[in-house]
């Protein structure tokens, strides 16, 4: 029976535990680039020793940022920075991923802590959302977005591809594609933000059409032997649950078919009247379904901070991989933690060799 300290292998990949640390936005770029603080920040987050690090929402296109301090890869100048970032990944000892994306009618926003609502007009930072339809997300985020044109379209997906083939330049080993948390993927294939009437609207089949034409040109690009993956909001808690994981999972064979690896299992976060019922773990359930329905590896990085619950989550085959996010922001070293808490014996593995010499040689509490 596999637990959270089980090697992993995805394809030619073998991770060395089950836990990674999902994308998790820094909003500290400066024209998509990534700079110092992106290189100690995840670095500092291998260290710790989890098995694999995905690096946050990095944008395809400039349009396609959620906020004017988002990564991108649109450039080679930014492959050229992530590159480091993926080196300082591994050497700190961890798989290297990232997740591509496009914010769609979400983009244009202050980040969280300067107001997390669209820039106004007006200003010289802001710029036009587009979207599968001109309707607007609501809330904290009321611009009308433009609704994209078909050759728009086809060159965002070509965007979705270049920057694949960026990110496989720079380094990085496993790629998620985010089709989540109301963005542009997840917006397509939700009637809420989708009522189009060409061939990428209306019927499930158009509905997917978006996301499926991104993963086949992905795939084009991305290595057969790498893991290719995406995060997806199989349901929005709307009161149309089961309806909308019906047809989740129905995509998600779909995507299987065309070449994708793993599903890492989220909530749409397409409209902001939802009844979401949080708490500890609550998408596992949910996740489990999806796997054995699909016959899908999955991840899932909702509620699993508890290294008793992660655990648990592995072995009794509700998750492939556990997606540990804000519990590492708070110790970096939550994985050398949870395998104290769970009893391993050797946890030292997790760290690297001159940390394990110094705490296994030097037991005086008064030693330097």
């Amino acid at each position: 029976m596999a637990d959270l300290f089980s090697t992993y292998q995805l394809k030619d990949i073998e991770l060395k535990n089950r836990i990674a640390i999902p994308p998790m936005c820094q909003y500290m770029a400066v024209d998509g680039l990534a700079n110092d603080w992106h290189k100690v920040h995840y670095a500092s987050l291998a260290r710790g020793g989890s098995g694999l690090v995905i690096v946050e929402a990095t944008a395809v296109s400039p349009e396609g940022r959620i906020t004017p301090h988002c990564l991108g890869l649109w450039n080679d100048d930014q492959a050229a920075q992530l590159r480091e970032v993926a080196a300082a990944i591994k050497a700190s000892g961890a798989i290297p991923g990232i997740q591509i994306a496009h914010a769609g009618r979400k983009a244009s926003a202050n980040i969280p802590w300067e107001g997390d609502d669209h820039i106004p007009a007006e200003n010289k930072e802001a710029w036009q959302p587009i979207a599968p339809s001109a309707i607007a997300f609501g809330g904290d985020l009321p611009r009308v977005p433009t609704e994209m044109t078909v050759a728009e379209i086809k060159r965002v997906q070509n965007d979705f591809v270049a920057a694949a083939q960026r990110a496989f330049d720079a380094g990085f080993e496993w790629l998620e594609l985010h089709m989540a948390h109301g963005y542009l993927g997840q917006s397509f294939f939700s009637p809420h933000s989708n009522t189009r009437t060409d061939e990428y609207g209306g019927s499930y089949e158009n509905r997917a059409r978006f996301s499926k034409e991104v993963l086949t040109g992905v795939r084009k690009v991305w290595p057969e032997s790498l893991p290719l993956t995406a995060r997806f909001g199989v349901l929005e808690y709307d009161g149309k649950d089961e309806e909308t994981l019906s047809e989740s999972i129905q995509l998600v064979k779909e995507w299987k078919q065309l070449g994708l690896d793993m599903l890492s299992v989220s909530v749409g976060f397409t409209i902001p009247q939802t009844n979401i019922p949080w708490g500890p773990a609550f998408l596992a359930p949910i996740a489990q379904r999806v796997r054995n329905e699909a016959n899908i590896a999955v991840s899932s990085a909702w509620g699993f901070g508890a290294p008793k619950l992660a655990d648990q989550a592995i072995r009794h085959e509700e998750l492939d991989l556990a997606m540990i996010g804000r519990a590492h922001l708070e110790n970096p070293n939550w994985s050398y933690q949870a395998a104290k808490e769970l009893g391993k014996e050797s946890p030292a593995w997790v760290l690297p060799p001159p940390y394990a010499h110094w705490l296994s040689r030097y037991k005086s509490p008064t030693a330097d």
